[in-house]
């Protein structure tokens, strides 16, 4: 069953229950993500790192040095 079937049982139960309405499926994604990001950013200063990007740098890292074990080109190199 899909996310959005399932909202609209969960919908219909509501209303014949008298219920509140659940939030639609996806609503808060973004601000989950910021508030990941937040914290990822708020661990670095107390570490004493930069509070850049965390995902652009991971990225970084990994085109800076895709040759290494396990990097992002070592299966395209065939």
């Amino acid at each position: 069953m899909s996310a959005i079937e399932q909202y609209l049982i969960d919908t219909y139960r509501a209303s014949q229950h008298g219920a509140p309405m659940p939030p639609p499926p996806g609503r808060d994604d973004v601000a989950t993500l910021r508030a990941v990001r937040t914290h990822a950013q708020a661990e670095a200063v107390l570490e004493g790192r930069p509070a850049g990007h965390p995902w652009l740098a991971a990225l970084l890292r990994l085109l800076r040095h895709p040759g290494g074990p396990g990097g992002a080109c070592a299966t395209l190199r065939g």
